[in-house]
């Protein structure tokens, strides 16, 4: 094999993960979460900005207050789930950057003075910090439900403030009877790389 990563690991990370849907009711912990952090955020990101934030939504009052904000289909999977996070970028994530790049702590003001270049910067880095988040907690065993289908508006208003962006909300646990649809096609690598 060309990968350091044993099979197990492989498949436990990518080929036999999916997004689960329905959960059991064992709770996830906070060393859970804990561990699930302390892991992801050694991802790289430009500049190492670190936008990704990350609420989560334990009790009850708080999950009733989110619902209304899903998608119609994704609101029972959300109920049900042990515990849900909203990820969001902080748009104001230069004001860490002299602490979080110490050899080049000018790159603050330099790079990030105007908001739509650090609106832009956060969404995207935040984005990736996102995509190590899931694979984080399926290294926990756990189960991560992405999705994207919400009034961004609505949860930002219910839970953030003006300067955070809500990108996506994950529902985690262990993975119940039926957590799995159908495993779907990918692309082939011929249909991706190129060479130039």
């Amino acid at each position: 094999m060309s990968l350091a990563l044993d099979p197990a690991a492989q498949d436990l990370l990518f080929r036999e993960a999916r997004t689960a849907n329905t959960f059991t009711d064992e709770p996830v912990t906070d060393e859970q979460m804990r561990a699930i952090y302390d892991l992801v955020k050694y991802g790289p990101t430009a500049f190492n900005q670190c936008p990704l934030r990350i609420t989560l939504v334990r009790s009850p009052e708080a999950r009733e207050r989110l619902l209304p904000h899903l998608s119609e289909g994704n609101r029972a999977k959300t109920a049900s789930a042990p515990l849900v996070a909203i990820l969001s970028a902080d748009n104001e994530f230069h004001e860490e950057l002299p602490a979080l790049l110490p050899h080049f702590p000018q790159a603050k003001d330099l790079f990030f003075a105007e908001r739509p270049v650090r609106e832009n910067s956060a969404a995207l880095n935040a984005a990736l910090q996102a995509g190590y988040f899931i694979v984080g907690v399926r290294a926990a065993g756990l189960a991560a439900g992405p999705m994207t289908g919400f009034d961004h508006e609505g949860v930002r208003k219910e839970f953030l403030d003006d300067d955070h962006t809500p990108l996506m909300i994950v529902n985690i646990g262990r993975p119940g009877p039926d957590a799995w649809f159908p495993r779907s096609p990918r692309l082939e690598y011929e249909q991706v790389v190129s060479e130039v």
